[in-house]
């Protein structure tokens, strides 16, 4: 399978996290120190300049974690391109981040919120005592800033995950619902829900082993395989640059460790975008959590 495009450009800053979420593909969490210094940032801000991709995709870990988080984001809005921040929503409420929404308000950027669930105990199962109230403070702040009224100006989509070794229900179902329930519960509105299928890969897949569910939930994503998704799946749209600049297919190959092929630059550094956005892409056993379904990405 080949990219049909770089759209995209997907770039992971750091794996340090103020959560520890147990679906989390890359294992983030308060202990880890990988962040991209301002070095490798400038090589990012470069391949933006010399390319026509059009948006930026900026990820972690929490993102805004990262002392350059903020530098890449106006410089990047200063060569015209589109930012996405994705945010886990109770780090506004860590020390010296609760001027975050104003920030992402002053900067025009969309925000990909993840969100488990609209009930607080499946919330706090998965991300701690504490975090779903967190979380509501957050998008009613946003709300108040302008964020998810369906404008198409500052874009406020939320992320659901399954809790368990369980496939993601009917996106466009479970959008009514969660519509419905911040609604009436928080009187919060968004614009998109993405349902994502947790990969069987990092804390998830030790769960699944440790758990004995593996080979089952394998064995349910390759029976849900969906041939209609495959044009329309992240890897054949965009490019993920790791937090030391090493490039990726996707932020779940990322989590593997599985580069890009070896027949184009494995390095922002040297970034090519004819090349590129011709490569092969390279697949494992995984790939199959993208293509369950309808889709989750």
């Amino acid at each position: 399978m080949k990219a049909l495009e770089i759209a995209t450009l997907q770039v992971n800053i750091g794996y340090r996290c103020n959560l520890a979420c147990k679906h989390c593909h890359l294992a983030a969490g308060s202990s880890r120190t990988e962040m991209m210094d301002r070095g490798t940032v400038d090589e990012v801000l470069r391949a933006l300049s010399i390319s026509p991709i059009n948006i930026l995709d900026i990820t972690g870990g929490a993102p805004e974690l990262n002392p350059n988080f903020r530098y890449l984001v106006k410089e990047a809005r200063k060569l015209g391109r589109k930012v996405i921040a994705r945010t886990n929503l109770s780090i506004f409420q860590e020390e010296g981040m609760d001027d975050l929404p104003r920030f992402y308000h002053e900067n025009d950027v969309d925000l990909i919120a993840s969100l488990p669930y609209y009930l607080e105990n499946n919330v706090d199962r998965v991300r701690g005592i504490g975090t779903f109230r967190k979380s509501i403070a957050a998008l009613q702040k946003l709300n108040s800033l302008g964020y998810g009224k369906g404008t198409g100006e500052r874009n406020l989509n939320l992320v659901y995950n399954p809790p368990g070794a369980l496939l993601p229900p009917a996106q466009n179902t479970l959008e009514y619902e969660y519509k419905r329930e911040l609604k009436d519960r928080f009187d919060i509105s968004f614009d998109r829900l993405f349902a994502i299928t947790n990969m069987p890969i990092g804390r998830f897949r030790e769960f699944l082993a440790r758990t004995g569910n593996l080979e089952k939930y394998m064995h349910a994503l390759v029976c849900a395989f969906n041939h209609r998704t495959l044009d329309d799946i992240m890897c054949r749209h965009l490019i993920s640059v790791r937090w030391d600049g090493t490039l990726f297919d996707c932020d779940f190959n990322q989590a593997l460790g599985l580069t890009v092929d070896s027949s184009v630059p494995a390095h922002i550094r040297d970034f090519d975008f004819a090349r590129l956005s011709a490569r092969l892409i390279a697949v494992d056993d995984h790939c199959f959590g993208c293509t369950a379904g309808s889709g989750s990405t």
